[in-house]
């Protein structure tokens, strides 16, 4: 059996790389051509169709979707909600799955498949008691109360992913560290909490993402434009009998965007986090 000499590559390499080639062209697609139609004018969309090069790149467009949409206050709500969510829905999970996994409480088997079933509850099941649960307690239209009802979701498939990490521990290690007289918050702290971290990250980059990709919730519980997201300023866009489609693109560039940022922010901490959890 012949060697393949170092550096050459078979046809196999070659038909992987077409592959992958055809895939992420056909992924960036559908960007480029919102990012064509975002700069046209209407006559120009309507001339010359959605795949052509813009006559004339009219930068205007996207201030004024801006202004239309107010998307000043709608990327702050965002922000707000998202980060809270992160918040509520990551310690809420770190502590239910210390006690799940760690603390090995009785019917644990029950509690996971309790958190579990909570993750494949549809959202159109839900919204009607979410919604007069609200209005009797004063929450509607608030985004604190948004907040917390998308934190603890969230926290469910949270405690469900942690509660097979923590599972995972070497007893061994945290039998020394109570020997050596660690409390249960010191082992929390001390070795569960550092030793998560990887799975942790890709927690958080999840939770913003959903949070911010919300749109059932917030289209019932925050019909205010003070507390409005951005998925729901971008809606507006949309008219009842007919729509401008560069407007459209400009209001869809507009929302990707701030996710394409935080992607590159966190890519780092997103790939050492799947990574160490393949290699675990």
């Amino acid at each position: 059996m012949k060697n393949r000499a170092p550096g050459k590559r078979g046809a196999g390499s070659y038909a992987v790389v077409a592959a992958v080639t055809v895939f992420v062209l056909a992924f960036l697609a559908p960007f480029a051509i919102i990012l064509l139609n975002s700069f046209k004018t209407s006559a120009d969309y309507r001339t010359n169709g959605s795949l052509s090069w813009p006559e004339r790149w009219n930068w205007d467009i996207i201030g004024d979707v801006w202004e239309r949409v107010d998307f000043t206050q709608k990327l702050v709500n965002s922000i707000q909600i998202s980060l809270g969510v992160v918040l509520i829905a990551v310690v809420l999970a770190l502590f239910n799955a210390y006690a799940i996994g760690i603390g090995r409480v009785r019917w644990r088997t029950a509690f996971l498949v309790f958190f579990l079933g909570v993750n494949v509850l549809p959202q159109e099941g839900l919204v009607y008691p979410v919604y007069y649960l609200f209005k009797e307690m004063g929450l509607y239209d608030g985004k604190l109360g948004y907040t917390i009802l998308v934190g603890i979701t969230y926290s469910a498939f949270g405690t469900y992913l942690l509660s097979s990490v923590f599972s995972s521990f070497p007893k061994e290690l945290i039998e020394a560290a109570s020997l050596d007289g660690a409390g249960r918050w010191t082992i929390l702290w001390r070795i569960i909490l550092p030793m998560s971290w990887p799975t942790l990250s890709v927690m958080c980059v999840f939770f913003f993402v959903w949070s911010w990709n919300e749109f059932l919730y917030p289209l019932v519980l925050l019909i205010s434009n003070d507390n409005q997201t951005v998925p729901l300023g971008l809606s507006v866009m949309q008219g009842q009998y007919t729509s401008d489609p560069t407007s459209m693109s400009a209001a869809a560039l507009l929302g990707v965007v701030p996710m394409v940022v935080f992607f590159l922010i966190f890519q780092r901490s997103l790939t050492r986090g799947v990574t160490a959890g393949a290699v675990k």
